[in-house]
């Protein structure tokens, strides 16, 4: 399914910033020079034409994250945003202007229009999205609406560290039917630890004030879940107790995003710190079957049962999403900014492209391809249909790209199989007991 492609003499000319006749690149051919040397997989190596030659196609957008501010009033240590490869956060709007954000509500009605589409889900997202303000949110939400072709619905989600949403704030969005995710890392003193503002100071209390709101009746529709990044120097089952009792709809547990240039923390070794870390909190939930929900988790079981992955840490899903930075720009899922600069970039901007215009570029489309973007490594481990090789952006290798196992790989393994023993033994228990 893939074609090496050669760099000619006038690769090497664009790789200089010129083409053939000597004139300036345009910006989407500098992109697409640029990503060919950083990543050689897919973008050298992978032949969008051969693929649309031998019948593959593109699965529609069905999720996109506009990122209505850059900035943040946190500064956690592990932020891919700020503290990883890519900076380009640095060159753009601090908040999406209204001509970039109404011209992405354009082209996703559009979108859906096209595709025939039930609907799509739009996150709004940072930074810190509750820096664009109320009105401007509530404006957003209502054009996004407005836009829908007849009979389709669009999904609007937000990502929140909580510290500005109070009651008249959380009030508006969730009479615009805004459901809301909140980042909680655990108890005070972990979540402090990693979650602080520039000047030092713990955010804990306002993610709690936050999750208490939410947790309120009349705001309880608009609750989406919490999002809680794995420190594998933590107690595993205290922090998920403590994040369980939030009462959140839905909880995902986040691998830091790493690679094999940039590897996890603390490096070296075989040690499965984060697949042992995952493994106790998978006993703790599965064995009190509450009712909570774990994506990860959820997702995992639904693979090995032959069913497919709501997560896109796991699986071989195709990914459907796209963000539109708050230069317009559209771009790759932002996770890959901890590869490398520029990782997510396709040269498209929303102000002139169709979001269509993403199924020609090689990162986007290798991420559709399933078995496809697999390594010769991968495809020869037999938990390979449940893993995928992980999240695509921990699979990064400057050799080579993009078509590696993640950095992961052990901890995956490891979670994996303790899953698919303990669901084996449980059928089997169940099974016995059944039998007259």
């Amino acid at each position: 399914m893939t074609a090496t492609v050669s760099h000619t003499s006038r690769d090497r000319r664009r790789r200089r910033g010129a083409n053939a006749e000597g004139e300036s690149l345009s910006a989407a051919e500098a992109v697409h020079v640029a990503q060919r040397a950083a990543a050689p997989w897919p973008y050298a190596e992978l032949n969008v034409a051969r693929l649309r030659a031998d019948g593959w196609r593109p699965v529609a957008i069905r999720e996109v994250v506009l990122k209505v501010h850059q900035r943040c009033n946190l500064a956690c240590d592990y932020c891919y945003v700020y503290t990883q490869a890519d900076q380009s956060w640095r060159q753009r709007p601090a908040a999406m202007p209204d001509e970039i954000w109404r011209a992405a509500v354009e082209r996703i009605g559009s979108h859906v229009r096209r595709h025939s589409a039930a609907g799509i889900r739009v996150v709004l997202h940072g930074g810190e999205p509750l820096l664009f303000g109320t009105d401007r949110l509530a404006r957003l939400a209502d054009e996004l609406r407005a836009g829908m072709p007849r009979g389709a619905t669009v999904e609007i989600g937000l990502q929140t560290n909580g510290i500005l949403l109070d009651a008249p704030m959380l009030r508006v969005l969730c009479q615009r039917g805004i459901s809301i995710g909140v980042s909680l890392d655990g108890g005070p003193a972990e979540h402090d630890r990693r979650r602080t503002t520039a000047a030092g100071r713990g955010s804990y209390a306002a993610a709690e004030a936050a999750l208490d709101l939410l947790r309120r009746p009349e705001y309880r529709a608009s609750y989406a879940g919490i999002l809680c990044t794995v420190a594998p120097d933590t107690n595993p089952v205290a922090c998920y107790e403590h994040v369980r009792a939030f009462e959140p709809p839905m909880i995902d547990f986040l691998l830091p995003h790493a690679n094999w240039q940039h590897p996890p923390l603390p490096a070296g070794g075989d040690a499965t710190l984060y697949g042992d870390w995952l493994v106790a909190v998978f006993d703790q939930w599965y064995d009190s079957a509450d009712g909570t929900r774990i994506r990860l988790f959820e997702s995992v079981i639904d693979l090995l049962l032959g069913g497919a992955s709501r997560s896109e840490q796991v699986g071989l899903s195709p990914a459907c999403i796209v963000v539109v930075e708050s230069d317009g720009a559209i771009e790759q899922v932002d996770a890959l900014k901890s590869a490398y600069q520029g990782a997510c970039a396709t040269g498209l901007d929303i102000r002139h492209h169709d979001l269509d215009a993403v199924f020609d570029d090689p990162g986007i489309v290798a991420r559709q391809l399933g078995l496809g973007a697999l390594s010769r490594t991968c495809l020869q481990c037999p938990v390979h249909r449940v893993c995928g090789a992980g999240h695509y952006a921990h699979r990064y290798d400057p050799a080579t790209g993009f078509r590696n196992p993640s950095v992961y790989c052990q901890d995956l393994r490891r979670l994996i199989d303790h899953v698919r023993d303990r669901v084996v033994a449980d059928i089997r228990q169940r099974t016995a007991a059944s039998v007259p």
